[in-house]
């Protein structure tokens, strides 16, 4: 399947029952401004780019949502746990991006898709989440020609903070995203 727009993305995921299903499941817990995002997305697009059958296993599925009333981490482990009885064989993540700031100590983040795009990488800067039609929308803050190219590199806020490179280099050695997918172009910046 040739993938070239958000347009195919939408429609990809669109047909993944599996992937419909979680997004449905994330929905029922009525999150505001919530979204599945980073590898559940970019997996996705890259087993479709490299033409495989079987789904890469994902380490987490990250739900992330923003709620500025309620920073309580506490809650997010309700939310998890409530996924859980859903969905129990799959391996949970709920952050709420109101609080995440504070765990990545840096200034403060203005919604879900502002903490995306604070991501590591451009390629994982993705996230989906379903309107009120049950229609799939995809938020890509730093665009999608990376994903879509099969290239990782620093989001331009990783990119300019060398802390944060540190960072960035250090995933590149623990996801061996290359390993997984050997389509995968690195570009460090």
């Amino acid at each position: 399947m040739l993938l070239k727009s958000r347009e195919d993305i939408i429609a990809l995921v669109g047909t993944d029952e599996w992937m419909m299903d979680i997004l449905r499941v994330a929905r029922s817990l009525q999150l505001p401004d919530w979204w599945v995002c980073a590898g559940f997305v970019r997996s996705k697009i890259w087993d479709v780019l490299h033409e495989r059958e079987e789904r890469t296993p994902l380490a987490d599925i990250d739900v992330i949502y923003y709620d500025a009333s309620n920073t309580s981490e506490a809650s997010e482990r309700m939310f998890e746990e409530q996924l859980q009885q859903i969905m129990p064989h799959l391996p949970w993540s709920v952050k709420n991006q109101a609080r995440m700031h504070v765990v990545n100590h840096i200034p403060p983040y203005s919604s879900s898709v502002d903490a995306m795009s604070k991501f590591p990488e451009t390629a994982t800067a993705l996230g989906l989440t379903l309107d009120d039609q049950e229609q799939v929308q995809l938020a890509a803050p730093c665009g999608i020609d990376d994903v879509l190219q099969i290239i990782i590199r620093p989001t331009p806020y990783f990119a300019e903070n060398k802390d944060l490179v540190t960072i960035f280099e250090r995933r590149l050695v623990q996801k061996d995203f290359k390993s997984k997918w050997s389509k995968v172009t690195v570009i460090h910046q």
